[in-house]
């Protein structure tokens, strides 16, 4: 069988042993918090979720009473918390944007970021919308033959700054730290990572969330990053 025999979850699942951590995380001694941003969570009022002081406080509290270094989790989830910012929202009044397609860890500024694959810097970009990625770095690989790229958004700027197009960067090396509110688009700390098979034009920026009518489709081009954070294993 060739690599396009699989899909790419498929693939990246087959090459798990080669992954590096993609922040730090000991499975014997840290504990994850299952994070939940839908509409069943009946705490995230209007007056947390359009505070960002509060909504940090929110997350704080959650990860301090599970005794978790992390949250986790999002990825595919129908989210109530876009509602925050009309980035997310069709101007014609048509069906706003909702559905995660990445996944998100929840833990302090400066928490570092390390590449989990060797591949190169496509781009980047200050994506300074409300509520958008804030700093981001996309990432392109080739693992034994199969193309596909990572992007890492909500990250402190000054990462930027030492980021080039087309530098090669290795597995484990470090490539970013979890931005302040101020910089990652007003959002509490947190890493949104995200596996793109398609990036097509795009340069610095892919949509992180989509339409729920579009979910097929945006699933289909970004598969469940868990497959290289392999961490779903270990949720509270």
């Amino acid at each position: 069988m060739t690599n396009q025999d699989f899909t790419l979850e498929e693939w990246l699942r087959k090459h798990q042993a080669q992954f590096y951590p993609l922040v730090p995380f000991d499975a014997a001694a840290d504990r994850l918090l299952a994070m939940d941003f839908t509409d069943a969570n009946a705490a995230l009022t209007a007056n947390v979720l359009n505070d960002t002081s509060a909504f940090s406080a929110y997350v704080t509290a959650q990860l301090q009473a599970a005794g978790a270094r992390y949250g986790y989790g999002g990825y595919n989830e129908h989210r109530m918390v876009y509602s925050r910012s009309p980035h997310f929202s069709d101007a014609a009044g048509g069906e706003p944007r909702r559905l995660h397609l990445g996944m998100d860890i929840w833990g302090p500024a400066g928490t570092p970021v390390y590449a989990p694959v060797s591949g190169m810097v496509h781009s980047y970009a200050y994506n300074n919308n409300p509520s958008d990625y804030g700093a981001t770095i996309i990432l392109s690989h080739q693992l034994d033959g199969r193309q596909f790229y990572t992007l890492y958004g909500h990250l402190s700027l000054a990462d930027l700054t030492l980021a080039k197009e087309g530098n090669y960067v290795v597995a484990g090396q470090l490539l970013a730290h979890f931005g302040e509110p101020k910089e990652n688009g007003n959002w509490p700390p947190h890493l949104h990572f995200q596996v793109i098979e398609d990036i097509g034009l795009s340069e610095g920026d892919y949509p992180g969330v989509c339409r729920y009518s579009e979910r097929d489709i945006y699933l289909r081009n970004c598969p469940n990053p868990d497959a290289i954070i392999q961490w779903q294993q270990w949720l509270a």
